[in-house]
């Protein structure tokens, strides 16, 4: 039986689009968090509200999409060969792709 890599990336593709949102998201808050903290990135000069208002919004929407994303991945798994720790890592990879253009056109 061949290994059906074009299920898993098909199905990591189309969940990349809508996983724009929460790359954004962690990133939001990451900089205007921790990384502020360190002195490697400067906070948004409006931010003042504090990030508990940020984490009541992000930590919802990550955890909805990192459990969509692995359902979609346990669900295309059953027609792929590869062994997990191939699969896993390709996945999240191709997972970034849209984010990662993104990043580098816009």
């Amino acid at each position: 039986m061949r290994s059906k890599w074009w299920i898993a990336a098909g199905a990591n593709l189309a969940m990349g689009v809508p996983g724009v949102v929460p790359v954004w998201l962690l990133w939001y808050v990451a900089v205007n968090g921790p990384l502020a903290d360190l002195g490697w990135t400067r906070r948004e000069p409006t931010e003042n509200d504090g990030m508990l208002l940020w984490l009541v919004i992000v930590v919802p929407i990550v955890t909805a999409f990192v459990l969509l994303w692995w359902l979609a991945n346990d669900f295309a798994r059953r027609w792929n060969t590869a062994a997990a720790r191939v699969y896993w890592p390709v996945c999240a990879l191709v997972t970034l792709v849209p984010s990662a253009t993104l990043v580098i056109f816009f």
